[in-house]
């Protein structure tokens, strides 16, 4: 008799060092490089308050994805947390407002790209014969192609992203010192910034931070998740407080105080605020270097990979045509699923709009991040002999005060996104109940995977180590920038 095939399935070859540069890489880029620093235009030196903000409405979540991709660690994150706690249907609006999120992530990522390119060819002296969209769209074609060679590819690239940006953005700090005024201190922000003025500006930098738990999107591809997952998930906010807070205390530094408030609604904040201050050669490509190859490509990298799991699982699951669950024979990587994303991020391109963009992203990241926390709750009430590996602290109290914060910062967008949002919202519904009703999926929700074997002594000792150097790290890098910041007030 012939034996059956296996299906083919994803592996389990990233460890730590990649569920965290996946994380960071897909936060610290285009909302950092972009609308994150517009804020400064806005707040001056008072910029921090809203940063810490935005840190604190990301720890108390993360915590909670710590929990839950402890437990399960699927393919697909909030879509399978959503459906076992909650209902399929659910699950089904949280995973698509995560593949619009990163799609717009990753559109307007490749547009900031374009932007830095182009400013550092005109640094030295260089010009390209074709506009900014096209240049977005070299740039998505081979992040896909790089996606489709597979995960092992895609970890090793997205560490050398992440490593070769934290190394230039070194050099480039170092570079400028001499040239720090801080003349954005002198700027009469507090009169300016009000509650109303302030709640937006906490949402526009909480767009740096968005994406903290996108590593649970590739949860069957992490080695020992039960333990990797959740370590990553509670550094990650603190990493891109870090580098946040050290960028914006830069660009308060170099920028002259008469020139601060154009930075409100300049496209490329760094590039621009640097030519106000007169510091162009040597360090302006040196930063432009830095975000379009390392900060926008480790972005890119990582928001082309993870919503094609989430594309992937909802297929297998029945919730989406089945030609979205194929699996390259080789890569075994989910193609028809890369590709499908790859034409919503060439659509987005041709907007050629950041702002719009974001808003767009913004409204499906906290919505997808309100159906997660209320599926924490709701897995801890049908789910209670769940073996989790890690729980999360007073989950009755903390969980409902963070979906009431998200919910608050979903009233500062922009109408006409949250219009689109909700459009994309009853697209991605219509979409499933007509997928459920063709295919006829057996389970009425996903089976928990089996549990990953856990690591031996040693290795475990080797992971340990690696963890406490991490938070060593970050500990550190948070400390100083809280440092930095402090010294403006002296």
């Amino acid at each position: 008799m012939r034996e059956k095939t296996p299906s083919p399935a994803l592996r389990r070859c990233l460890g730590l060092r990649e569920s965290i540069t996946i994380t960071t890489g897909t936060v610290i880029g285009v909302g950092l490089f972009t609308v994150g620093a517009n804020v400064v235009g806005l707040m001056g030196g008072a910029v921090i308050f809203a940063t810490l903000a935005a840190l604190l409405i990301s720890i108390y979540p993360s915590l909670l994805y710590a929990e839950m991709s402890a437990a399960l660690p699927f393919s697909g994150g909030t879509y399978q947390y959503a459906s076992l706690g909650l209902s399929r249907p659910f699950g089904m609006l949280s995973g698509w407002c995560f593949i619009i999120s990163m799609v717009s992530v990753a559109s307007g990522e490749a547009l900031a790209f374009s932007f830095y390119l182009r400013t550092m060819l005109q640094a030295l002296g260089l010009s390209l014969p074709f506009g900014d969209q096209w240049i977005a769209v070299a740039a998505v074609i081979g992040f896909l192609l790089l996606a489709i060679r597979g995960v092992e590819m895609t970890g090793r690239m997205q560490n050398g992203f992440l490593f070769f940006f934290w190394g230039v953005a070194i050099v480039w700090i170092c570079s400028i010192l001499p040239s720090m005024r801080f003349g954005g201190m002198q700027v009469p922000f507090w009169d300016r910034v009000t509650l109303a003025g302030f709640l937006p500006c906490v949402a526009m930098i909480w767009w740096c931070f968005a994406g903290f738990e996108t590593c649970c999107a590739m949860g069957e591809e992490i080695r020992h998740p039960q333990i990797n997952l959740p370590r990553s998930l509670m550094l990650a906010p603190f990493l891109v407080f870090a580098v946040t807070g050290l960028f914006q205390w830069a660009l308060i530094g170099i920028v002259p105080a008469d020139a601060l408030a154009s930075l409100a609604d300049a496209s490329a904040p760094y590039a621009d605020g640097m030519q106000l201050a007169g510091i162009v050669g040597f360090p302006l490509v040196l930063l432009c270097l830095g975000i379009a190859f390392g900060g926008d490509f480790s972005t890119l990298n990582a928001s082309v990979s993870a919503p094609a799991r989430y594309l992937y699982t909802m297929a297998k699951d029945g919730a989406l045509p089945a030609f979205l669950e194929k699996l390259h024979p080789r890569f075994q990587t989910p193609v028809p699923a890369i590709l499908l994303l790859g034409g919503l991020m060439l659509f987005l391109i041709a907007t050629n709009s950041i702002a719009v963009i974001a808003s767009l992203s913004l409204f499906a990241t906290l919505l997808y991040y309100v159906i997660g926390m209320a599926a924490a709750c709701g897995l801890r009430i049908r789910k209670p002999g769940l073996k989790r590996p890690y729980r999360a602290p007073l989950l009755w109290v903390g969980a409902p005060v963070s979906i009431g914060v998200y919910l608050l910062l979903m009233t500062q967008l922009d109408c006409a996104a949250v219009l689109a949002g909700i459009l994309w919202c009853l697209i991605g519904l219509v979409l499933f109940f007509i997928c459920r009703r063709v295919r006829k999926p057996a389970a009425d929700s996903p089976s928990p995977p089996p549990p990953a074997p856990p690591p031996d002594e040693r290795e475990k000792q080797k992971m340990d180590r690696e963890f406490h150097i991490w938070c060593a790290v970050v500990g550190a890098a948070v400390l100083l920038v809280l440092i930095l910041h402090l010294s403006l007030f002296l």
